[in-house]
């Protein structure tokens, strides 16, 4: 799904996807574009992040995948991100 090939083609645009980032619902077009696209589209949306947040996909059964500033994503409507600062608090 991710791919870090700066040459892998992306999207024609007007293919619009509503994903999710910390749970608040993002649109975005094209449907494959890098992490930091992903972050910046959720920041442009009004989610409380930054361009040097971690982004994490959340794939099924619970498993993760931390998504470079250029790894390229393919989008879809079941897409869930997390992103946060990096700070463990704990």
């Amino acid at each position: 799904m991710v791919a870090t090939n700066p040459d892998t083609p992306i999207a024609p645009p007007g293919q619009i996807v509503t994903m999710h980032v910390n749970e608040r619902p993002v649109t975005i077009e094209p449907r494959r574009v890098t992490g930091l696209a992903i972050k910046q589209a959720a920041i442009a949306q009004g989610v409380p992040i930054e361009e040097d947040f971690i982004l994490v996909l959340e794939r099924e059964h619970g498993r993760t995948e931390i998504i470079g500033n250029s790894d390229i994503v393919t989008l879809t409507s079941h897409s869930r991100f997390l992103a946060n600062d990096g700070d463990d608090d704990s």
